[in-house]
């Protein structure tokens, strides 16, 4: 089953697709004029290094060079691997012909929207009542 959501607060238009592989989660961050790859971020679970009976999350990045999405892939990887407990992948990329700092932080605020309306459903379709 996959899911797609989007936002176009402020006027910047971002869509956030899912699919599960098995049980692993990849999820598409994307929007602007020039929708591409620009970073991807892989969560993943692992021991707690401080307490190794507590599971934590970590998270591998590639970014290409040039390119900003590296933060907000990473953030929704954790984000979700945290909530889900498995593997989740973001590909993010996104691009706006002269985008002002209000601007990217309208952007950054719908990525977090639609991730965590993302958890919302991918809660609601697991029938996990302990979110």
């Amino acid at each position: 089953m996959s899911y797609q959501l989007s936002s176009s607060e402020g006027g910047f238009y971002v869509e956030v697709d899912a699919v599960f592989l098995g049980r692993d989660l990849l999820v598409t961050c994307t929007g602007g004029d020039r929708p591409h790859i620009g970073a991807v971020a892989v969560a993943h679970s692992r021991p707690d290094p401080a307490d190794p009976d507590k599971i934590t999350a970590a998270a591998d990045i590639i970014c290409l060079s040039g390119h900003r999405e590296d933060d907000l892939a990473r953030a929704a990887a954790l984000k979700l691997c945290k909530d889900l407990g498995c593997t989740v992948t973001v590909v993010a990329g996104m691009h706006w012909h002269h985008i002002d700092r209000e601007g990217i932080d309208q952007v950054v605020a719908n990525v977090e929207r639609l991730i965590e309306r993302l958890q919302d459903v991918l809660d609601v379709g697991a029938g996990n009542d302990d979110a």
